[in-house]
């Protein structure tokens, strides 16, 4: 033992720098998301490989004089400062010891917060300084400048030219930035992976063909409503950046299929593309996408009108495509039950299907949907009018890990449908909107009243969002029993529900409706959310539930109306407002209707 206790100083000196130099390279185009869930920033991906160059050990000499806590590994020091979410604490780490300083400034300096003026002034004015202690210029890696976006231009990103080892770049609404500003910033930043400039208007070709030009490692690209775009730097980016995985082309209405089927022929590890409102895409560049896109996963296609059945017909026969996992094509009306009829065959594992507003889809599509199974999580069936019970009822039968549907508008569902629905063991969120033929025995359906099995326990409802909103045959009773019974329930849409919306009692506890809405949307607006829920079910069950039902009972004396004259009055309000049965729009909750969003699980 002692003479293990001699030679430990060297041997850790030795350990420390053999473990450094011999870390496994991180891949150089491994696969992580670069548009996650939250505001365009993602989790730190450190590992102890991009520190190499700054992990420092004591000098031998010196190394009997500081205590044995710095002379820890540094990947162990690492590790461990890795934990820490707080800056404060970070800098706090740096200042116990050059030891510990070392291996704590990247963790501090690998994403610098810019969520104030102060604190960004303070970041770019260390990253200009050449001779500081640290090369801060070369620790940052990931830069969201998006907290700050309104007062950020050409010349506040100017100091940032400085730095290029930056792997994320985020410029999220910061419109005042021109294409002088992002060609500065990216300029040698060839180790580039992910670039979000949604909201730059005034972004164009320029901006972009200085990225393809200098980023040739870029895997995430969002330019997102970067409406002067088109498909000259589009196809620039697509030769140049081969390694392109995730691609976010919102409302760039310039963009045609060119540079989509560019895309597809040059970019074969693309993973998700999300085209939504880009009205000039048609069949051509969806067919391409999908047949060279083998690993694809995601595909957005929402409100590209020009699509048409073809787009999927035309798919090479006999090939499945296992990859696909998400796919919304909301609002292509020249899709029909051929299409989906394919679409199912091809991609058998799709776990999210939006075909809100598809309006021609009849139970044939339903049927074909059924053959997903228990890949099925997400489905969105909005507008689709002509799906009946039969068709819902095979649906829940075969595809019972559902966890998200959507019918709102599908006026032809009764309490049969919600009946089988109630039954889903994972159902999370519901949309029934304008289902005006469902009653009360739907809702006591979904709070699992009356559904209980004799010999088993009760197992409590997981709904945490319901959208009920225009089903006027629904009562008080009846979505009390649906709080009650539904403990993690945190949003209630009730709009044109007259049971509610009636009463200033029970409206206390809904938000305020959308500022862009009229005054009569306002007047019919009921929607609860998060604490609202929770208040109102507290009312519900306050110690004198039996006014509180009185009220219900006599809510129209004032204004000496019959059950049927109410009725009338509920729907004349529903057409005056531009909100009646037959109208796409469904502005009542922004939550629901056109399946434009959703959320996402990964997979598993």
């Amino acid at each position: 033992m002692a003479q293990l206790r001699e030679t430990t100083p060297q041997a850790s000196e030795t350990a420390s720098v053999s473990s450094t130099s011999t870390s496994p390279e991180r891949a150089v185009y491994d696969d992580t998301d670069f548009f996650t869930t939250q505001r365009n920033d993602s989790q730190s991906s450190l590992g102890v490989a991009s520190l190499r160059d700054m992990t420092m050990s004591p000098s031998h000499d010196l190394e009997h004089t500081v205590p044995p806590v710095s002379r820890l590994p540094s990947e162990l020091l690492i590790a461990c400062f890795a934990k820490l979410s707080a800056s404060v604490d970070l800098r706090n780490c740096m200042l116990v010891s050059k030891t510990w300083s070392s291996n704590a400034v990247d963790l501090l300096w690998h994403r610098p917060l810019c969520t104030t003026w102060p604190k960004l002034q303070n970041v770019a004015k260390s990253v200009q300084e050449a001779t500081s202690y640290y090369p801060y210029r070369s620790l940052v890696k990931r830069l969201n400048l998006s907290n700050l976006s309104d007062e950020i231009n050409d010349g506040t990103v100017q100091p940032f030219m400085h730095c290029k080892r930056i792997e994320r770049l985020t410029l999220t609404g910061c419109k005042a930035l021109t294409d002088h500003g992002v060609t500065t910033v990216v300029t040698g930043s060839n180790n580039l992976l992910a670039l979000d400039i949604t909201g730059l208007d005034a972004v164009t070709d320029h901006a972009l063909k200085a990225v393809a030009g200098n980023c040739p490692r870029l895997q995430g690209l969002n330019i997102t409503h970067c409406s002067k775009v088109t498909d000259e730097s589009l196809t620039a980016v697509a030769r140049s950046c081969r390694h392109l995985k995730r691609l976010k082309l919102n409302d760039c209405k310039l963009i045609t299929d060119e540079s989509v089927m560019a895309v597809a022929r040059y970019c074969p590890s693309m993973l998700e593309i999300d085209l939504h409102d880009c009205l000039l895409i048609t069949d051509e560049s969806i067919t391409l996408l999908i047949s060279k896109g083998r690993s694809l996963r995601e595909l957005r296609v929402a409100h590209c009108s020009l699509i048409t059945d073809n787009a999927f017909l035309e798919l090479p026969r006999h090939l499945a495509f296992d990859s696909l996992r998400i796919l919304d094509l909301t609002a292509c009306f020249q899709v029909h039950d051929e299409a989906v009829e394919k679409i199912i065959e091809t991609a058998p594992r799709l776990r999210n299907l939006v075909l809100a507003k598809c309006k021609d889809i009849t139970d044939r599509s339903v049927n074909a949907i059924t053959r997903l199974g228990k890949n099925l999580h997400y489905i969105h069936l909005g507008h689709c009018a002509q799906i009946t019970d039969a068709a819902v009822i095979q649906l829940v039968k075969m595809c019972n890990r559902i966890r998200y549907i959507d019918l709102a508008c599908c006026h032809r569902l009764t309490d049969a449908s919600v009946k089988q629905l109630a039954t889903l063991p994972k159902l999370r969120r519901i949309g029934l909107v304008r289902c005006q033929s469902i009653t009360d025995r739907s809702i006591l359906c979904l709070a699992k009243i009356g559904m209980e099995t004799p010999g088993k326990p009760m197992v409590a409802s997981l709904l945490e969002r319901v959208h009920l909103s225009y089903c006027v045959h629904l009562t008080l009773s009846g979505i009390h029993a649906l709080l009650d019974r539904c403990p993690k329930l945190t949003h209630l849409s009730l709009t044109g529900v007259q049971a509610f919306f009636l009463r200033e009692d029970l409206t206390a506890f809904c938000r305020e409706a959308p500022p862009d809405f009229t005054e009569h949307q306002r007047t019919m607006f009921c929607v609860f959310s998060g604490v609202g829920v929770n208040k109102l079910r507290d009312y519900l069950n306050s110690d004198d539930p039996a006014s509180i039902y009185q009220t219900e009972g006599t809510m129209y004396d004032d204004r000496e109306a019959e059950d049927g004259e109410a009725d009338q009055q509920v729907t004349g309000m529903m057409n005056a407002t531009g909100l009646g049965v037959d109208d796409d729009d469904m502005n009542d909750d922004e939550e629901a209707g056109d399946g434009s969003q959703y959320g996402v699980e990964g997979d598993v």
